[in-house]
């Protein structure tokens, strides 16, 4: 690269690197600026499904895949996982909401439920349980098979139980979220090829900075009409943020009672995981042509998924004390 040119990019490239240095700070700030500046969603939200798609390329370029194959060794435990959050997690949520009769009384809500259940967990969930200090690899194994099975497995769910609610077919629903994770999935691997690992490594901090630039648009366009919807109902809204906490939460602890046998360090990450849905690729598959309230609930998730793992980083790292403990203790008594 001529000096030059390497002396113009210099000054930007240290910003992105500091913005990428901010971290869970800089995703806050995202939301802040979602909620205090409506236009800036109203702007920025016809450029959701190109902003998922390129968050969707960082993180495949970024995925280790020496850690990739190493989990994929034991099979039992990743095809488990994948099960059930592609296929026990969404049909619960239809289930009950059928049987209930919540999706008849509240179609715009029930939309936005099920919409989050057949969802592929967060691409985000590995940094976020690294941050925890929480066993990432796991979790990205397990985000990788479930994504591949997405496309398949929520055109199923969509025709049973979202039939005649979404404004495209379940097999348009599939083939898109399969255009845009395989298309995704080629771009990364072409830059990982020209560029290399190792150079994505190196430049680790301004390509957070970048991913941070790129996830504005989508905070911003889904986050952009929360003080006006809030203004126009404050009861609703804030029932709906109850229930987007209470669902979080509820995945969560679910999740790590059932996996609890692995150890619930690691079942812990796994319920973090299958807690954060990504609604994005969801939002991105459906051209955002959804009604309002499943809008207002996608926007308010955000809290839940950007607050709790600060909420639940204490517990994790008592959990990870006594893991280590009961270790030593164990390699001590066998000596």
């Amino acid at each position: 690269m001529p000096l030059s040119l390497q002396r113009t990019l210099a000054a930007p490239v240290r910003w992105l690197a500091w913005l990428g240095d901010q971290g869970t700070r800089a995703v806050a700030a995202l939301v802040l600026f979602g909620i205090a500046i409506p236009p800036l969603g109203a702007v920025l939200r016809p450029f959701v499904t190109e902003a998922i798609f390129l968050l969707l390329v960082i993180s495949f370029m970024r995925v280790d895949l020496a850690a990739l194959r190493a989990h994929l060794r034991r099979p039992g435990l990743i095809l488990a996982a994948t099960a059930w959050t592609t296929i026990g997690v969404p049909l619960i949520f239809g289930l009950a909401a059928h049987l209930s009769g919540f999706d008849a009384r509240s179609p715009g809500l029930f939309l936005a439920l099920m919409l989050q259940a057949i969802a592929s967990p967060m691409m985000a969930s590995p940094a976020i349980a690294a941050l925890m200090g929480l066993d990432a690899t796991l979790v990205l194994v397990t985000l990788v098979t479930s994504t591949a099975l997405v496309p398949f497995t929520a055109s199923l769910f969509a025709a049973l139980f979202l039939a005649g609610t979404l404004s495209i077919s379940p097999l348009a629903l599939g083939a898109k979220l399969l255009a845009i994770l395989a298309g995704s999935l080629m771009v990364a691997t072409l830059i990982r090829w020209l560029v290399g690992a190792d150079a994505i490594q190196r430049h680790r901090r301004p390509i957070d900075g970048i991913n941070i630039i790129i996830l504005l648009v989508f905070v911003a366009a889904v986050m952009g009409n929360v003080i006006a919807d809030f203004l126009a109902d404050p009861l609703l809204s804030i029932a709906i943020a109850l229930l987007a906490f209470a669902i979080f939460f509820a995945l969560l602890v679910v999740t790590t009672l059932l996996f609890r046998r692995i150890g619930y360090e690691q079942a812990l990450a796994l319920g973090l995981m299958v807690s954060q849905r990504n609604i994005g690729l969801m939002l991105a598959a459906t051209a955002g042509t959804l009604p309002g309230m499943t809008w207002l609930y996608f926007a308010l998730t955000q809290f839940p998924y950007y607050v709790a793992p600060q909420m639940l980083t204490p517990i994790a790292r008592r959990l990870m004390t006594h893991s280590r403990a009961s270790a030593a203790a164990s390699a001590g008594g066998t000596r």
